[in-house]
């Protein structure tokens, strides 16, 4: 491969004035920045609806696209909504800050006066109803039609979800919960509107989604996504596929997935989700999934795949279980479900997040599928004994990052790390000064051999720990950073191009 280089930044964290980044013109700017600095990739975090907890990790689909990333400002061109009533909405003061409260409270009535006041709503008002509209209709029409695999399910999850006030589908009433048709068609034709609603908001989404994503493409930005490798419980893949999970009969999980008790852990980590079926996928000739990455490469060029270890052994814990001490080890779908990925979809460009403990079984995956793995800088730097993710160990088919969302930014890293690993990592890098170490050690991450290096943008802007994204197995104050406007200059880009010229990643 051609060694190129790019930068990780959340949609979510760009700037914009409406309280979260999104595909605004901030986006297409990034995208410019981009390409002035010679990157070729922009890699970004899972793009589904977010529930609690705001984490892109835990959506409530993975197949639908989350509506506060859709432009107030090109409702207002389209006439849907007015100047007038976007800035009327309180989206948080601080440019830095998501204020998710805020968010949610304004995002969902502006998108529902742009809804009410648009060529498709179900009882559609004048001027919408004319002639000069039915092209959008049409378009509107085969979005649904294109998108009807998990669309409909997806909505009408939505609409019922909100009108038991926000409940997880596990609470609703047993008739709706199971699926009963009675049931599924009553709720269909009583919650008509809200349910096109839905699709409205979807249909925005991917239509300005695939805008941008055009735009990064003709500028030479390919964009990488991301995955998660499992659904959460409070889902619409749940809810409409239930054969798919490891639930009992009345829908509660039988396990659930997480990590065993480590040296960071006591208890370890209980994330919560269902299992997988993995007997019934290899039934169906592992459909669903296929089905999804081949939806994900429609969104993006590259796809990064979540907790890659778990297709090889997966830990299993019993539901209910307060922590994750008493799960045990089952063997996963192994190389058989990419075989099968690559015979329906072809040759795909996958990053295998294969960070951790790695046994030698889950090793030998990834080097028989050929995903390059992933090289996490501020991992390599124990004093203590020799390490992997050292790039004088790197192979060429690999991914290096100085972090990922989930560390501490460079800087932050360093101004925290105990003493004995810091004059080992100065030593390596050639660290000058503390003030500027997080340039040292994007250096050292671009001369390597690795084909692919991903810089955190938090990292090009020698942020401290206010700029982390996420602190793993901690609740609160997770994904809430955001980009200041105005820090992308000219002056960075050029700076950031001189490196990637430097190393030969342009």
């Amino acid at each position: 491969m051609k060694r190129k280089c790019g930068v990780l930044l959340p949609v979510a964290s760009l700037p914009s004035k409406y309280g979260i980044g999104c595909f605004s013109k901030e986006a297409y700017d990034f995208v410019d920045f981009l390409a002035k600095g010679g990157q070729s990739y922009w890699q970004i975090l899972p793009l589904g609806p977010t529930g609690y907890g705001d984490s892109p990790y835990q959506s409530f689909s993975t197949f639908a696209g989350n509506p506060y990333f859709i432009d107030p400002e090109e409702l207002i061109r389209a006439g849907y909504i007015t100047a007038k009533e976007a800035d009327s909405v309180n989206f948080g003061t601080d440019p830095e800050h998501i204020w998710y409260k805020e968010v949610y409270n304004g995002r969902f009535p502006l998108l529902r006066k742009a809804f009410e006041n648009s060529p498709f709503a179900l009882n559609v008002k004048a001027p919408w109803d004319g002639d000069a509209y039915d092209q959008d209709r049409t378009d509107f029409a085969q979005f649904i039609e294109d998108n009807k695999a998990w669309l409909l399910d997806y909505a009408l999850y939505s609409a019922v979800k909100n009108k038991f006030k926000g409940r997880s589908y596990i609470e609703w009433d047993d008739d709706i919960r199971l699926r009963r048709p009675a049931a599924m068609k009553r709720y269909t034709k009583e919650l008509a509107e809200e349910i096109r609603f839905y699709e409205f908001q979807q249909f925005l989404f991917q239509r300005q989604w695939f805008a941008l994503k055009d735009y990064a493409n003709q500028k030479g930005i390919e964009i990488i996504g991301d995955i998660p490798i499992y659904v959460a419980f409070d889902s619409a893949d749940t809810w409409s596929h239930p054969e798919l999970f490891c639930l009992d009969s009345k829908g509660y999980p039988t396990v659930v997935a997480g990590c065993p008790p480590d040296g960071f852990s006591a208890t370890g980590q209980l994330w919560g989700n269902p299992i997988y079926r993995w007997d019934y996928h290899k039934e169906t000739g592992f459909a669903w999934w296929i089905e999804r990455i081949g939806h994900c490469f429609r969104l993006y060029d590259v796809v990064r795949i979540d907790h890659f270890r778990g297709f090889d052994e997966y830990y299993a814990i019993p539901y209910g279980e307060p922590t994750a001490e008493h799960g045990e080890w089952l063997p996963g779908p192994g190389y058989e479900l990419f075989a099968a990925i690559r015979r329906a979809l072809g040759p795909k460009k996958i990053i295998a997040e294969d960070l951790g403990y790695l046994t030698k079984s889950v090793i030998r995956l990834v080097k028989k599928t050929g995903y390059p793995g992933m090289k996490v800088l501020q991992f390599a730097f124990d004093s203590r004994e020799a390490s992997d993710y050292l790039p004088h160990n790197y192979t060429h088919n690999c991914v290096v990052y100085t972090g990922t969302h989930d560390n501490e930014t460079m800087r932050g890293w360093y101004e925290h790390v105990n003493r004995r690993d810091r004059l080992f990592a100065k030593k390596y890098a050639a660290v000058r000064s503390t003030k500027n170490a997080s340039w040292d050690f994007i250096r050292t991450a671009m001369m390597s051999v690795a084909d692919t290096c991903i810089i955190p943008m938090q990292d090009y802007l020698n942020l401290g720990d206010e700029a982390r994204i996420n602190t793993p197995s901690t609740l609160g104050g997770n994904w809430i950073w955001r980009m200041a406007p105005g820090v992308c200059t000219d002056e960075l880009a050029a700076k950031i191009y001189d490196m990637a010229h430097t190393y030969r990643r342009l």
